[in-house]
């Protein structure tokens, strides 16, 4: 039978209900708070993934937050949430710097410390909207820079003419004595030294100086002695395949030589020879620096050998020297 015009079609009956569009639920009236540890897991999230920080950071601000919140626990009674660090005044973040002094941490693993925690606060102002005034009013602790540590004027002479001794390979021999007697002999970093090429010492024969790129990428032309260059073209003589793009100083596999090789060079020598444990290749550059100034070099012309940016840091060299003056009068005065 044909139905009529405009019926709707009846609908198939079943034991089963029509299905029902779902709803999206609702929030909780009142959601739980969030813990300052999973905020402090978000913030260490966020630094590596976002900010791409080195690991070490991301380790160094995880273990400072630790034992930030650790002692708001034990300070407030409980474990903080979001609304207690937003309560903290500037009293409880002195407190806390308190305690890290009584743990006899040094006033630099204070201060990072302190910078870590006022990082977070900077996550927690953007991501919660938590005020962070009370953190910016406590002052950072104030760090004395360590005065640089050099060697003697007969201890950097061993170090240059000698530390070949550790190795049996003639070649590996000449390659260490060239390489730190340019650290002591110009006062390079290890960086800058190892980043030099074969093509900046084909330079030596006709200019008598090297010109590095340091921090920053800026360069500087540094004098380079005659003995020093004599080791320079002592190593080129047996370099393996010393073109002029080839780096100057080769590992045994034929690579740029590391810099931790070269540390452990020196390490290794130094207890040979009955060193002290600061004799690194970064002395090295303290020792060219102090010896310069003890032997009447101006302050101004080592800052421009070191490549330095600011006088203030080679001023540091001048404590150093009044330190080695005050050793010899109290020595050798009468009344000293």
């Amino acid at each position: 039978m044909t139905r009529p015009s405009g019926v709707p079609r009846p609908t198939a009956v079943s034991g089963r209900a029509t299905p029902r569009s779902r709803q999206p639920a609702a929030p909780p009236a009142n959601p739980p708070p969030i813990s300052a540890d999973t905020a402090r897991q978000a913030f260490l999230g966020w630094l590596e993934q976002e900010r791409h920080a080195a690991a070490n950071t991301v380790e160094a601000y995880g273990h400072a937050l630790a034992g930030f919140l650790g002692f708001l626990t034990r300070h407030l009674g409980g474990e903080p949430s979001l609304t207690a660090l937003a309560d903290l005044q500037a009293a409880d973040f002195r407190a806390w710097l308190a305690s890290l002094t009584t743990d006899k941490l040094m006033a630099s693993s204070r201060a990072q410390h302190l910078s870590a925690v006022r990082s977070f606060y900077r996550f927690l102002d953007r991501r919660h909207g938590i005020d962070a005034t009370a953190i910016r009013l406590v002052a950072t602790a104030k760090v004395r820079p360590a005065l640089p540590r050099a060697l003697t004027v007969e201890q950097a002479v061993d170090v240059a003419g000698h530390v070949g001794d550790t190795e049996d390979d003639p070649a590996m021999q000449a390659r260490d004595i060239a390489l730190f007697s340019l650290l002591y002999g110009s006062g390079l970093r290890i960086a800058e030294a190892l980043a030099l090429d074969v093509r900046d010492a084909a330079m030596l024969d006709r200019h008598a100086a090297l010109t590095v790129i340091g921090k920053g990428a800026k360069t500087r032309t540094v004098p380079v002695l005659p003995a020093v260059r004599q080791a320079i073209k002592a190593w080129l003589a047996v370099h393996p395949g010393a073109q002029p793009d080839a780096p100057l100083f080769l590992g045994k596999r034929g690579k740029r030589l590391d810099p931790a090789v070269a540390q452990k060079v020196l390490r290794t020598y130094r207890r040979l020879a009955g060193l002290p444990e600061h004799a690194t290749p970064h002395a090295l550059r303290h020792s060219f620096a102090t010896h310069l100034l003890a032997g009447g070099g101006d302050l101004r012309s080592i800052q421009d050998l070191l490549g330095h940016a600011s006088l203030s840091t080679t001023q540091r060299y001048t404590a150093v020297d009044e330190a080695g003056l005050l050793a010899v009068w109290r020595k050798t005065h009468p009344r000293g």
